[in-house]
């Protein structure tokens, strides 16, 4: 513990608590920013339409290509923050990018047309790959045995983060579509100040190296799977798993003002109801079913289950219908930890960090092209354009996602099996 605190005493004093353990900082910055994204969600619709879009067809296109914008950013930029922070210190792109945070929202806030809106997405998505340098902040102060203990402790702090977000979001947006925006910028300019008097830099100027563009490839990352081709068809059931998964953060709001014209407050309820049921699945019922039945059967009662739900979610008939189906389709959520689990086994020991840097570039992909096929899924289904309208037609794309990806994970377990050939 000596050594940790020694690694961080540096160039900012802060408070004595958080200048003894920055985690506590790390904590509150996960949080906010969590709390940032989903205290917006309820209101994207409404004010798309107040900014001009035509209907909530309309609302919905513009609403996904935002989505994209920002994880496009947000997965090209990873790598070189990362290689930023490698250069400059981990302190001033942490505080940079909380104040381009502040800055993104104001711009939300005050847009006077949708292309701000854009401007403000994009400059999200690069302050939003500040989880990189933060991470590297976590593994600098950090010893190697307590670090999954503070990864997990940073994960935990997003998913309370997104279940405050949206009920905050949906209760504010009943006073203005752009209420919300303000809350989350004054949220960003508070951490900010926070971190200006409190956070420390934690890699010394001897460790630090010149920045390279070559080190910063966003697709690196992805190359080294080809390696191991006994996790290929794991990584690809993974990706068509998360493809299907980001119906819910591109579409909800919109499939909501659709299907229903729910207000935003209803819109945050559910999604807060979302966020603390896959919350209190995860705590209790992924590592237990993990370890009863196996990974494998795991995954495809997780991936089963987001199929049954997706499908029940096309085609409920009333708004009360959602809070039941949050409750079953909770269960949805062990189907991630345990393909990533299956895939972990696959490769040898010294590749674990290899490997979970493929998986994040997958999951970044996947939450490009997800938002992407979704939503315009949803726009056509809900737009003048189309034979029929059908509001749920993205939980049906989502659905026959998650069972595609049962058939590979079928696929490669037979592959496994004794007298099969080896993919």
């Amino acid at each position: 513990m000596n050594n940790e605190n020694e690694a961080v005493a540096a160039p900012t004093a802060g408070t004595s608590a958080v200048g003894r353990n920055p985690l506590i900082f790390l904590f509150v910055t996960r949080l906010i920013d969590a709390i940032g994204f989903g205290i917006v969600m309820p209101v994207l619709p409404q004010l798309l339409l107040d900014m001009g879009e035509p209907d909530i067809a309309a609302a919905t296109r513009t609403g996904g290509i935002l989505l994209v914008t920002y994880a496009g950013l947000q997965f090209f930029f990873a790598p070189v923050m990362g290689n930023l922070s490698d250069r400059f210190g981990r302190r001033p792109v942490i505080l940079a990018s909380l104040f381009a945070y502040g800055v993104d929202y104001l711009l939300m806030g005050f847009a006077p047309s949708v292309l701000w809106l854009f401007v403000g997405r994009a400059v999200a998505g690069v302050a939003g790959a500040v989880y990189v340098p933060s991470n590297a902040f976590i593994a600098d102060v950090t010893p190697p045995e307590k670090r999954a203990q503070a990864f997990g402790l940073m994960g935990s702090a997003f998913g309370l983060g997104f279940i405050l977000g949206p009920g905050i979001g949906g209760l504010l947006g009943e006073l203005g579509p752009r209420a919300p925006f303000f809350a989350a910028a004054a949220l960003a300019g508070v951490n900010l100040m926070f971190g200006v008097f409190v956070l420390p830099e934690s890699l010394p100027r001897e460790r630090r190296r010149t920045f390279s563009w070559r080190r910063a490839n966003p697709l690196g990352a992805v190359t080294m799977l080809q390696h191991y081709p006994g996790v290929l068809l794991y990584a690809l059931a993974i990706v068509v798993h998360l493809i299907g998964h980001n119906v819910y953060p591109s579409t909800w709001a919109f499939f909501m003002t659709a299907k229903f014209a729910s207000s935003t407050g209803m819109i945050g309820a559910t999604l807060m109801a979302t966020g603390i049921s896959m919350a209190l699945a995860q705590a209790f019922v992924t590592g237990r079913l993990s370890k009863r039945v196996g990974e494998v059967r795991a995954a495809v009662f997780g991936l089963s289950v987001a199929v049954a739900v997706m499908v029940g979610y096309a085609f409920i008939t009333d708004v009360w219908m959602v809070f039941p189906l949050t409750l079953i389709g909770a269960l949805q959520s062990v189907a991630y930890p345990a393909l990533n689990a299956m895939m972990s086994k696959s490769v040898p020991a010294n590749a674990q960090g290899e490997l979970q840097g493929g998986v994040a570039s997958l999951s970044s992909i996947a939450n490009v092209l997800g938002p992407l096929l979704m939503s315009q899924t949803l726009a056509f289904f809900t737009s003048t354009m189309t034979p029929v309208y059908f509001a749920g037609a993205a939980f049906i794309l989502a659905a026959a996602m998650n069972l595609t990806a049962i058939g590979l994970l079928l696929t490669r377990r037979h592959s496994e099996q004794p007298g099969a050939r080896s993919p």
